[in-house]
C-alpha cells in the first residue's frame, strides 16, 4: 500500500467530510475544486503513477471519480466519512416512541 504524506490525507478527508460544501448536484463546485486541485498537484507529485486516475476526475469532477482517487489515499475511511458528511452524527427513527417498562 501507497504512503501519503499528511497533507494529501488531510485534504482528502476535508473533502470526504465537506461533501455538502464541496459538491454540488453531484459534481465539484469551486471552492471544492480548489481543495481538490491542491491535493492532486501534491498526490501527483508523492505518487505519479495515480496521475491518470487523477486527470479523469479534473477532467469530469463527478462524485464518482473523485471518490476513485479519495480510496487510493483513504482506503475504506472514504466510504464511512462521506456517510457521516451526508446523514451526520444522528440516528432517525420512525418517531414511535414505545415504553417497554409496561
Amino acid at each position: 500500500m501507497h504512503e501519503f504524506g499528511p497533507d494529501v490525507v488531510r485534504l482528502a478527508r476535508k473533502l470526504a467530510e465537506g461533501y455538502l460544501v464541496y459538491f454540488s448536484r453531484g459534481v465539484l463546485n469551486s471552492e471544492g475544486r480548489k481543495v481538490f486541485e491542491e491535493m492532486a498537484r501534491m498526490l501527483i507529485d508523492e505518487h505519479p503513477e495515480l496521475k491518470k486516475v487523477v486527470a479523469r476526475a479534473r477532467r469530469n469532477p463527478t462524485l464518482e471519480n473523485v471518490v476513485r482517487v479519495l480510496e487510493r489515499v483513504l482506503g475504506e475511511e472514504t466510504s464511512t466519512l462521506l456517510k457521516g458528511a451526508v446523514e451526520g452524527p444522528y440516528t432517525y427513527s420512525s418517531g414511535v416512541q414505545h415504553d417497554w417498562a409496561r
